[in-house]
């Protein structure tokens, strides 16, 4: 019994110091383009996709009731519909585009200040922290929780692995990236790094900023132009007489044709207007 005792005790031991000996391999942070990422380059990773499929379903059914009251045409009811289903992922978009345009002009000043805590001595961990407190209000929160998580495990890649996927950000990316080699070679130009990296994120944001001025025309010509027949079809919509022409299967095709020359319009003139987006190519 002693001999099983002792046994048992020396491999509990054993295990221990090769977990401390060998760590686990820290996760990957995988990008992907469902309504997961999408909800995370949002800013709602705290939101299911079920929550988003819900949503979407609900818009549906209310703008097809709602324009099958006023128009009485169940194709135009549909078509609607349709429309109002793709409104919360348009609205998702949006605030994607947004809270990636915010972040790009707070990156620099954040990287400043994590390259004068690295040169007043803090170490990483606590460099990263401190953002959370000291650092741009827009970036406060994702750093906060970096500050928690450090503290709960200890371990640093997995803290950095769970900041990059609050980010979901290229540039914080870059950063975190840039910390993590770093610590595990020991760089000693970490702080003349980080200042190059902000002065070049400001020269990245001025240029970008004007060519998205620039490009602002071709985004509202595109949007007016998609929006303008189906505002004049809403329009009508209150005359039942009129619309009821699109009851018919001609009707029918006229809408579906109408609403598939819009969309290949509008994602032709968004292609031709496009800027180059950097992709999150280190996740």
């Amino acid at each position: 019994m002693n001999v099983v005792v002792g046994l048992l005790l020396g491999t509990g031991l054993l295990l221990v110091l090769w977990w401390y000996a060998v760590p686990p391999a820290p996760r990957r942070v995988r990008v992907g383009r469902g309504p997961s990422a999408l909800l995370e380059r949002a800013g709602l990773s705290g939101v299911t996709p079920r929550v988003l499929v819900a949503s979407c379903v609900g818009c549906f059914v209310t703008a097809a009731v709602v324009m099958l009251v006023v128009s009485g045409v169940a194709t135009i009811a549909f078509t609607f519909g349709v429309m109002g289903a793709l409104l919360p992922v348009g609205i998702l978009r949006g605030r994607a585009q947004r809270r990636l345009r915010e972040h790009a002009e707070l990156w620099p000043d954040a990287v400043d200040n994590l390259a004068s805590a690295v040169r007043a001595g803090l170490s990483l961990p606590e460099a990263l922290a401190q953002l959370g407190e000291r650092g741009s209000e827009g970036l406060r929160e994702p750093f906060t929780a970096f500050g928690r998580d450090y503290q709960a495990t200890g371990r640093f890649n997995d803290a950095l692995e769970l900041l990059k996927r609050r980010l979901a950000d290229p540039t914080g990316d870059r950063v975190v990236e840039a910390l993590r080699v770093a610590r595990d070679v020991g760089g000693g130009d970490l702080g003349r790094m980080l200042r190059s990296l902000s002065a070049f994120l400001r020269d990245d944001l001025r240029t970008r900023s004007e060519l998205e001025a620039r490009q602002s025309w071709t985004v509202n010509a595109a949007r007016l132009a998609v929006a303008a027949p189906w505002v004049v079809l809403l329009a009508m919509s209150l005359q039942r007489d009129v619309v009821s022409r699109y009851a018919s299967g001609t009707g029918a095709v006229v809408l579906g044709v109408g609403a598939v020359v819009c969309l290949i319009a509008y994602r032709l003139m968004m292609w031709l207007g496009r800027l180059p987006t950097e992709r999150r190519v280190l996740a």
